[in-house]
């Protein structure tokens, strides 16, 4: 998987289609990320302790990798490759040509 968390990505598809945040969380075992504010569901908490409240929270539930696409720093959506400089392995913005 080529994104990272603390990434701007742009969703790409589903429910949340043209939705721009960053990613809270990663699972690379199942191809999905986290994207704060997107894809909120409805969750029942269990009260655990006299001072926790419970109830129901709405919580980011996780995104396909490939419903998401890294935003550029002119703000548009772009693919992302790989490539060495310098002897370092660098992640850059396929649209643009730029480094991350």
């Amino acid at each position: 998987m080529k994104l990272k968390k603390d990434d701007n990505v742009m969703i790409i598809a589903g429910r949340d289609k043209g939705y721009t945040g960053k990613i809270i969380k990663v699972d690379r075992e199942n191809d999905r990320v986290y994207v704060q504010g997107a894809n909120m569901v409805s969750k029942t908490m269990k009260r655990r302790s006299q001072q926790d409240k419970g109830g129901i929270e709405r919580i980011e539930a996780p995104i396909h990798a490939s419903n998401v696409a890294l935003v550029a720093k002119d703000g548009k959506p772009t693919r992302v490759g790989y490539r060495t400089e310098d002897g370092k392995k660098v992640r850059y913005a396929k649209r643009t040509g730029e480094a991350i």
